[in-house]
C-alpha cells in the first residue's frame, strides 16, 4: 500500500462577514416570528398601501397636466399656435391644479378604509408591549 493513500485532506473555509450576514437574514425568514412582529409588519404594509395609493394617484395626475401644458406651451412658443396653445396649455393646468386636492381626497377615503383595521392592530401592539 503506498504511504500517499493514507493521507486524509478537507478543505475549510469560513463564510465571509457578507456570506454570514445573508445566511444570517434567509435564517431569520424561516424562524418561527412571534405575533408582535407579524402584526407589526402587517400595520407597516397597511400604512404604506394608505400613502403610497395617494401618492401614486397625485402625482401621475400632475404630471399628466405638466405635459399637456408643455404642449400648449410647445404650439404657442415653437409652432407659433398661439390661440391653441393656449387652450390646450390652460387645459394642462386643470390636472396640475386639481393633484394635490385630488390627493387630500384619497388620502382620506383610503385613510376611512384601513382606519379599523390599523387602530385595531396599533392598540394590539402598544397594550402587548
Amino acid at each position: 500500500m503506498n504511504q500517499q493513500d493514507n493521507k486524509f485532506n478537507y478543505t475549510y473555509s469560513a463564510p465571509t462577514e457578507k456570506e454570514r450576514k445573508e445566511v444570517e437574514d434567509i435564517r431569520r425568514r424561516y424562524l418561527s416570528s412571534n405575533d408582535n412582529t407579524q402584526k407589526l409588519e402587517r400595520l407597516r404594509q397597511l400604512d404604506a398601501k394608505v400613502r403610497n395609493r395617494a401618492k401614486i394617484i397625485g402625482i401621475t395626475i400632475g404630471v399628466i397636466g405638466i405635459l399637456i401644458f408643455g404642449l400648449g406651451m410647445s404650439m404657442a412658443l415653437v409652432w407659433e399656435l398661439f390661440i391653441w396653445g393656449s387652450i390646450v396649455a390652460g387645459v394642462g393646468l386643470l390636472p396640475m391644479a386639481f393633484a394635490y386636492p385630488l390627493f387630500n381626497k384619497v388620502l382620506e377615503l383610503q385613510k376611512k378604509k384601513y382606519k379599523d383595521e390599523i387602530l385595531t392592530l396599533s392598540n394590539e401592539l402598544l397594550n402587548e408591549n
